[in-house]
């Protein structure tokens, strides 16, 4: 039979899916048009399941804010070419509101919750894999609420996002604080929280560099908890160098402002992921210090 344009143009617009598809899909259902987006729907999900194993490493990070309630997603793709386009960033920007609005505890959960158009995030996922050819992964979220704190982000771009609550203080000291941890990677909050196992790893990495010195045994461990304190400074947020004002620690300047930090997050596109190397850190490092 034949298959009209007008109809081939139909099909696209409800799919976004290419034209010789769409006819490909119309002719195999007979001009049936639900039936071709029935096909469609299912032949690319199918597409999707066989791109799950391929490396999704670029991608996005959004941050949603509304009142006291943030919420931070990264969604992976495998180029920087789909991760810039409008079809992605709805998703995630979707996927970042359903965070904010139903509180998943974590990834798998919500894969289950519903976006505004009813579709499950696991479904609108797989259809968007179809439809863009790459694989697509909804790798992590977190959603901070206070009932008493200040929360505050900071997104360099769609590479790094952080989220920041803090007990008094303001939004400038929040915000301040975000472009800190973008810029300067803490891993913990303070030198308490920093696990056992850690510090007993790089204090035996310590002891075994110094063991080359001729020092005495008393000596060498002297040096060790110097440089072990040294090493909590800079995995720290409150002991290393406020970003914006070197001279003095971010603990010093939460001490001038009369604000406290109770939790950070911090997320990075393709963090520990196989990718090509940028330093995004050093960037917003240097934006940090000019602003």
């Amino acid at each position: 039979m034949t298959i009209s344009a007008a109809l081939v143009k139909e099909l696209r617009e409800r799919t976004g899916a290419g034209m010789m598809e769409c006819k490909r899909a119309l002719t195999e259902s007979h001009g049936d048009i639900d039936a071709a987006v029935e096909h469609m729907r299912k032949s690319g999900l199918a597409k999707a399941d066989k791109k799950a194993g391929r490396i999704a490493a670029e991608g996005r990070i959004t941050i949603e804010q509304a009142d006291s309630v943030a919420a931070m997603v990264e969604v992976n793709c495998e180029t920087d070419f789909v991760a810039n386009g409008e079809d992605f960033t709805n998703f995630v920007s979707n996927v970042t509101h359903a965070v904010l609005l139903g509180a998943p505890l974590d990834v798998d959960v919500l894969s289950n919750m519903p976006l505004a158009d009813g579709k499950s995030v696991e479904t609108a996922r797989r259809e968007l894999v179809a439809k863009l050819g790459e694989n697509i992964s909804v790798r992590r979220c977190t959603l901070f609420k206070s009932s008493t704190g200040i929360l505050g982000f900071y997104s360099h771009g769609s590479r790094i996002g952080v989220l920041v609550e803090l007990q008094s203080g303001d939004a400038v000291t929040a915000k301040d604080i975000a472009m800190h941890v973008a810029a300067s990677r803490p891993l913990y909050l303070r030198p308490e929280q920093v696990p056992a196992k850690v510090l007993d790893q790089e204090r035996e990495v310590i002891r075994a560099q110094s063991m080359d010195s001729s020092k005495p045994a008393a000596i060498i461990e002297k040096m060790v908890e110097g440089r072990l304190r040294k090493f909590l400074a800079e995995v720290t947020l409150m002991g290393q160098p406020f970003v914006k004002i070197p001279d003095i620690t971010v603990q010093k300047l939460l001490a001038q402002t009369g604000a406290q930090v109770l939790r950070f997050a911090r997320f990075e596109v393709g963090e520990g992921l196989e990718k090509r190397q940028e330093d995004f850190a050093a960037e917003v490092m240097a934006q940090a210090r000019g602003a």
